[in-house]
């Protein structure tokens, strides 16, 4: 229910501040569409995304439909829609709705948890806050297995800062991966994140060595070459505190919703038509 409320008529009700003159993207007939306006307005079908981060035509599209709202607004009044039963049925319901959220967003903002609280919970559950293992490396995709095998004999004799040199050099010349044009690089990835063959080969070498085989892939064929590997280590308190304390935010809420709803449920008279009994208490 909580989720409801950022996406619910709760967020027009924050946002619905008188706006100063800044704020506001365009006026129709009087009525001010503001940057919170926009803000909503994506927000409600891209929960991630931020009006500011639009560039200027999907900006330009997203006011053009704040305006199509405004007209569409004034003319559902103009031929008595907000007269309509239906209408003050429906102005009911969201009314209810928007007077629960209110009242659960004001639950939630009184949620406490202490420095020490979150600090506690990060010591206990230390495995929960691990960087996994990760390597950096590069790769030659070559379509047979000869072509592999010709690279890897180029590369043989090569050490150190030659070696990376010379394969970056064949990986651009080389390769038919999207990689190429970058010498191979794959950036860093953790297990798992390659095919089976590919990862097992990579996780088996040492920094700043090839595979001494071609690596058969649905791809092709791989030389693999290994500039760095990071082992797994735990993720600052820092870094994290901030999700902690969200997190236990949330329980607290959670156990909070379920306490008042079991007292309110004891006390209240709920008749089931489809029960036998006529009272039911949780």
């Amino acid at each position: 229910m909580l989720k409801l409320a950022k996406t619910s008529l709760l967020a027009v009700a924050v946002m619905a501040s008188s706006a100063i003159a800044s704020d506001i993207l365009v006026t129709v007939n009087g009525k001010n569409i503001t940057k919170q306006d926009a803000e909503v307005f994506v927000s409600s079908s891209a929960p991630n995304m931020h009006f500011s981060q639009l560039n200027k035509t999907q900006q330009d599209m997203i006011k053009e439909r704040l305006i199509e709202k405004v007209l569409f607004t004034e003319l559902a009044k103009k031929e008595g829609i907000d007269k309509k039963p239906e209408f003050i049925r429906n102005m009911e319901k969201i009314k209810e709705e928007l007077l629960v959220n209110m009242w659960m967003k004001m639950q939630m903002d009184n949620a406490v948890v202490s420095d020490s609280e979150a600090k506690e919970f990060y010591d206990k559950n230390s495995k929960k806050f691990m960087q996994k293992a990760s390597v950096h490396a590069r790769h030659i995709l070559v379509k047979t297995e000869k072509e592999a095998k010709d690279i890897i004999n180029k590369l043989r004799a090569l050490k150190g800062e030659a070696l990376k040199a010379k394969f970056i050099a064949l990986a651009k010349s080389e390769s038919t991966g999207p990689s190429a044009p970058k010498g191979g690089d794959l950036g860093n990835f953790s297990k798992g994140q390659m095919v089976p063959e590919f990862s097992t080969a990579v996780w088996g070498l040492k920094v700043g060595e090839i595979t001494k085989e071609p690596v058969k892939t649905q791809f092709g064929y791989h030389v693999i070459y290994l500039e760095d590997k990071t082992e797994a280590k735990p993720i600052p308190y820092e870094q994290v505190k901030e999700k902690i304390i969200a997190s236990l935010k949330q329980k607290q809420f959670g156990t909070k919703m379920t306490e008042i709803a079991k007292e309110l449920k004891s006390k209240a008279k709920i008749v089931d038509p489809s029960k036998k009994i006529d009272v039911i208490k949780k």
